[in-house]
């Protein structure tokens, strides 16, 4: 699904895209997209954000609530480094600055639909994981503590969270958590050590000397505490 607001760029892209074989639908308003998302699906959107009055940000934080289906965003100029970086974080898998050629987006298309395939088999959601005074439900994506108080957890808490959780006591590298939480690999790596540390916040009784999420000089970090499953 491509969503553009342009007439004349959005045509240009969807007739490329299907003369190329990849079946193609489009829509311009916040309306049009989760309609369209709800009805047919999309493997993939490529999302402008720049729609004209509507925010492509809040549109994409929509999405994302709706669907894990991958998205590329499309930002207006190499300087609009912020854009980029926020909608990384809100969950896009990749991006592209305008002016950009038709057969990069392309071949951005299909390295995202490559990986996505390539990811394993989705791991079991029912159940739970205990660790240290905290439990997580698998199936409500809800963190408790041993009194029973939930803690909301971002997307990318989760995905960073459910990372350690997976393998609990070895040191896992930035670049390893950069792809479990699919921030896309031009950001710097240090923008896992500020997800990290949104994390140490919720679960650390000192952030500022973790005891749960500790930091692995020269590899990245380890999660410290011993994990069950239950």
């Amino acid at each position: 699904m491509v969503v553009e607001d342009d007439v004349t760029m959005r045509q240009l892209v969807t007739n490329y895209l299907e003369e190329n074989g990849i079946r193609t639908t489009s829509a311009a308003r916040r309306e049009e997209v989760l309609g369209s998302l709800a009805r047919h699906g999309p493997d993939i959107v490529v999302l402008d954000l720049r729609l004209g009055y509507e925010d492509g940000l809040d549109l994409l934080r929509e999405i994302r609530a709706q669907s894990d289906v991958p998205v590329i965003i499309v930002t207006g100029h190499r300087r609009d480094e912020i854009d980029r970086v926020v909608g990384l974080e809100l969950g896009a898998d990749d991006y592209l600055t305008k002016p950009f050629g038709l057969r990069e987006l392309l071949a951005r298309i299909r390295a995202v639909l490559r990986r996505r395939d390539a990811v394993p088999a989705k791991r079991d959601e029912k159940g739970l994981w205990r660790f240290g005074t905290w439990q997580l439900d698998r199936r409500t994506r809800r963190l408790a503590s041993s009194c029973g108080e939930h803690t909301p957890l971002s997307k990318s808490e989760y995905a960073l969270l459910t990372a350690f959780l997976d393998a609990p006591q070895r040191p896992l590298s930035r670049e390893y958590l950069l792809q479990a939480t699919r921030v896309h690999e031009d950001i710097y790596d240090r923008s896992i050590d500020v997800q990290v540390l949104r994390l140490r916040r919720k679960l650390e009784a000192d952030p500022s000397a973790p005891a749960i999420i500790r930091t692995e000089r020269g590899v990245g970090y380890v999660f410290a505490l011993a994990v069950e499953r239950l």
